[in-house]
């Protein structure tokens, strides 16, 4: 078992461990007798995430950190990249084909093969050629009436039957509502770890890990997370944060029927009925020309602004956390890190300063075009093009010369 202690014999109360800690999981208690200044180091378990920063904080040893790696029975049986095709209504969501693409990329790096994993009824089974077009080896489909629509049991129990039967070495999910929701339920019934919300991903060649990259501690940092101990890795990924292929419907691949079976107990709940959302949303990830405001433009009044440039240029409207937390627009405009991951052709950035957490939802657009007062703004580090001054008078004068043009 994996675990820490203080080492009472050794400890002196120095206090050194005490500021190192970043989750102030350790403090000090009164010890009379115990050393020169009678205090000694407590760690609270509860709060302790086994870091193993206050180590080498200890002058003197008295901290004993046990990290037991638990390896799997045999990671050499494990072998290839699968993708969970998520699937609404029969059809293939975008976000299957981008990590097709990704693992295309990844794959010549272990010789591994790419196959797509699609569950559904009987109307998915069209998708698999479409799935080998866009760059999957082989495709695993399990048809049954009850997959038709997402439900968490009988998917996890079906994703989990087939990692145990056929071992991949590596499972990508899609960072969706429903994906998210089953993928920590399989991790922990095939012993895996998971990695949610991957902004980028990579392989050492060497040891086959998998280095998944993503925001840790509110978006200040980029963290790289390995599991070099158990098999598969499991990462989820946002739509719209990777490259999808473009579709070659001449490539041939494989098609592996899996016939699953579903007992009452793995089904618990029942769908009555599906109701279409009838609230005016918008589908950021799927628009081609985003406008966004952030705090920069003053006031919900003035998102009027963003919404004109944005109608001339046949675009979707895009927010900044700050504007939405204000309560000047809708939350389902947001993008980034808490919002909406987009890659659009085209985004402008109006009034936007640019925060990590903001970089993490947009940066991967094609065109990046920012408008902003301050010429230091982190924003201006990743635009295409960047425009200093002031957006009233900038945006009103550039939907007037688009109207002109595009007229």
């Amino acid at each position: 078992m994996s675990g820490i202690r203080i080492i009472d014999e050794k400890c002196i109360g120095c206090k050194l461990c005490v500021p190192v800690c970043p989750f102030n999981a350790i403090e000090m208690v009164d010890a009379p007798g115990k050393n020169k200044l009678g205090k000694l180091a407590v760690i609270d378990l509860d709060k302790c995430t086994l870091c193993g920063a206050c180590v080498p904080a200890c002058k003197v040893n008295a901290i004993e950190l046990i990290k037991e790696e638990q390896v799997s029975a045999d990671k050499g049986s494990y072998s290839g990249i699968w993708v969970i095709a998520e699937q609404k209504d029969g059809k293939c969501q975008g976000v299957s084909f981008e990590l097709i693409g990704e693992a295309t990329r990844l794959a010549p790096k272990i010789g591994a093969k790419v196959s797509a994993v699609l569950l559904g009824d009987e109307n998915v089974k069209a998708e698999a050629q479409k799935l080998i077009s866009y760059g999957a080896d082989q495709v695993y489909v399990a048809v049954h009436p009850e997959l038709k629509h997402y439900r968490t049991l009988p998917y996890t129990k079906i994703l989990t039957e087939l990692i145990n039967k056929y071992k991949p070495e590596i499972v990508l999910l899609g960072a969706t509502t429903n994906g998210r929701d089953f993928a920590s339920r399989v991790a922990i019934r095939v012993h895996a770890g998971l990695t949610a919300d991957c902004t980028g991903l990579d392989i050492d060649p060497e040891k086959k890990n998998l280095l998944q990259t993503r925001p840790a501690f509110g978006g200040n940092i980029m963290a790289t997370i390995i599991c070099p101990g158990h098999r598969p890795q499991m990462s989820t990924v946002r739509p719209k944060v990777m490259k999808k292929l473009e579709e070659d419907k001449s490539r041939i691949g494989q098609i592996i029927e899996y016939k699953p079976v579903l007992a009452e107990k793995d089904l618990m709940t029942k769908i009555v009925e599906i109701i279409a959302c009838t609230e005016n949303t918008v589908n950021l990830a799927e628009a081609e020309i985003i406008v966004s405001g952030g705090r920069g433009i003053g006031g919900p009044q003035n998102f009027k602004l963003i919404e004109e440039l944005a109608k001339v240029l046949k675009g979707s409207v895009g927010a900044s956390r700050a504007t939405v937390d204000a309560g000047w627009i809708s939350h389902y405009h947001q993008v980034g890190q808490t919002g909406k991951t987009v890659c659009p052709k085209i985004y402008i950035a109006c009034g936007i300063s640019g925060a990590i957490q903001h970089q993490v939802g947009m940066k991967s657009s094609d065109i990046i075009i920012a408008i902003n007062k301050d010429a230091a703004a982190p924003i201006f580090n990743i635009a295409t093009y960047g425009i200093v001054g002031d957006l009233f008078d900038i945006v009103p004068a550039l939907t007037k010369k688009f109207k002109e043009a595009l007229s």
